[in-house]
């Protein structure tokens, strides 16, 4: 049976699994699904549309499932879904969707997410993703698999953050982030790539000498777009296992749009 503590007041329309524990004065409205093994921690609340998957951890505090912070919202019933084994620390808060958008605000699954982080409507964030403290996140961004964000790193709504990348300390994204760039600022400047990272994730030599030669193409030689992603499609003639990675940079490159461009 699921454990709720006799002070916690659940809606008797939400649907928990019969594992699932929830604390201490926390609150749970009639539209949330909760998945097995998932631990509520006291204080919290849960609202809106929200489904949450199974084997998460959310701490004390976290405000789940409220309407989005957007003056056009005007009731629609938009949605927050969260996957699986997501670690959800103290005053974090992620808003429904909005009807301007899919109307679905989504985390995915292994997400590390510390304290006070704010995920706007309509954000898609992957999986293995990490925020630190405060990492705070505008309506509508993107954020790729395995991406890091340093603590306080402000980013601007309908930005897209490719996989692998990662912020530092008090950057501020004003512009998309290409997939494996490291970056800081205010205006967050490109720095490198996420090497450390991508050898963390088992990168084979070969992998990490394609992401240097697309790092060299896109920041070192002085070529515009076009030009570094013509010169980055060459790269996976010779090296079968970088295809994938050239793939994705070169996606990510093409959907971006004129207006906002890339971090440089």
């Amino acid at each position: 049976m699921n454990t709720i503590h006799h002070t916690a007041i659940v809606d008797f329309a939400a649907e928990l699994d019969g594992t699932v524990t929830v604390g201490p004065y926390s609150v749970i409205g009639p539209h949330v699904k909760i998945g097995a093994g998932t631990t509520v921690g006291p204080h919290c609340v849960i609202e809106g549309h929200t489904t949450i998957g199974g084997d998460n951890r959310i701490f004390q505090f976290t405000s789940l499932g409220a309407i989005p912070q957007d003056k056009k919202y005007n009731g629609e019933p938009c949605e927050l879904v969260i996957g699986h084994r997501n670690t959800i620390r103290e005053f974090c808060t992620f808003n429904i969707g909005s009807p301007g958008d899919a109307g679905v605000t989504r985390v995915g699954d292994d997400n590390w997410v510390m304290a006070y982080v704010h995920l706007a409507h309509d954000c898609q964030v992957g999986n293995h993703t990490i925020f630190a403290n405060n990492a705070q996140l505008a309506g509508h961004v993107h954020v790729g698999d395995w991406a890091i964000l340093g603590g306080f790193t402000m980013v601007h709504q309908f930005v897209k953050m490719g996989a692998h990348c990662m912020t530092a300390l008090c950057s501020v994204i004003l512009a998309d982030l290409p997939p494996f760039v490291l970056c800081q600022g205010q205006p967050a400047k490109a720095r490198s790539m996420n090497f450390e990272g991508l050898r963390r994730r088992g990168f084979s030599p070969e992998r990490m000498a394609a992401v240097k030669a697309m790092y060299k193409a896109l920041y070192r030689s002085d070529l515009t777009l076009a030009s570094a992603c013509e010169r980055i499609a060459k790269l996976d003639q010779n090296c079968l296992q970088c295809k994938p990675d050239v793939h994705m940079m070169l996606s990510f490159l093409e959907q971006t749009s004129p207006e906002r461009g890339i971090v440089r």
